[in-house]
């Protein structure tokens, strides 16, 4: 089975925290949207994987215009991260529309990532969902980057990996994404969009130490630590880590 035929698609099983204990594999998967799966794809997760729960972190608009494949057994979440942020870049159609400072306007969507009421409630949920029940699930916005990038990290840093591990998780992105990005600028360009507009794409099409960066130093800002974001912007307790750990760590 090719993976690369479902974009950004990796589980996060199998990263070794400070503790040297790993995260279980088979139960935590990352990737871009799962919309219009072919008959390979569709059995590669459903049946290779064995994904039994997908947490879709788009808003309304982008669902509505990409929805979800939808499998039989699968219980299927939405969780709009970025539901009431005042920047929000993470979207291939707010990458078409916007302009100006790119890098600028994707920092501040990772300001709101941390800050917004939307994305706390929305990882705080999150973390909740993957409390209930450890089973293969995977989680995706539109191309796996952002909303999704936060979220492997967030998993990440609650089970104590490195934060050079963190990165690095974070950071294959562009390497997994690069065919996908080169066909979805193709065929902007296909449709008009001038040169230059392409090129601010390509931009936000990709991720950036920086943008990740950004939003951890926020939260240090903010809250102090990411212990103390945990407690007061994500609501959750000891409990809720200690439990996330036992579930999701072995070794």
């Amino acid at each position: 089975m090719d993976l690369e035929k479902i974009t950004n698609f990796r589980e996060l099983g199998g990263y070794r925290n400070k503790n040297e204990q790993m995260v279980k594999k088979g139960l935590l998967y990352r990737s871009g949207q799962l919309f219009d799966l072919d008959r390979e794809q569709k059995y590669f997760i459903a049946k290779t994987v064995g994904i039994r729960h997908v947490i879709d972190m788009r808003g309304a608009d982008e669902r509505e215009q990409f929805p979800d494949t939808i499998l039989p057994g699968i219980l299927y979440t939405t969780l709009d991260i970025l539901k009431d942020a005042t920047t929000n870049d993470a979207s291939l159609g707010q990458m078409i529309t916007e302009q100006g400072d790119v890098q600028g306007n994707m920092l501040a969507t990772y300001e709101q990532l941390a800050l917004s009421d939307s994305a706390q409630a929305g990882y705080h949920a999150f973390i909740e969902n993957l409390l209930k029940a450890p089973e293969p699930t995977v989680f995706h916005c539109f191309a796996g980057k952002d909303r999704t990038g936060v979220g492997a990290a967030i998993i990440l840093k609650l089970l104590e990996v490195p934060d050079q591990t963190i990165m690095e998780d974070y950071l294959l992105t562009n390497q997994e994404r690069k065919t996908a990005n080169q066909t979805i600028l193709a065929d902007l360009k296909k449709r008009g969009v001038p040169e230059t507009q392409l090129q601010t794409i390509a931009v936000a099409l990709k991720v950036d130490s920086a943008y990740l960066e950004r939003y951890f130093q926020v939260i240090d800002t903010k809250f102090g630590s990411f212990d103390q974001y945990v407690r007061e912007g994500l609501q959750l307790t000891a409990d809720h880590v200690d439990r996330f750990q036992g579930l999701y760590l072995q070794g």
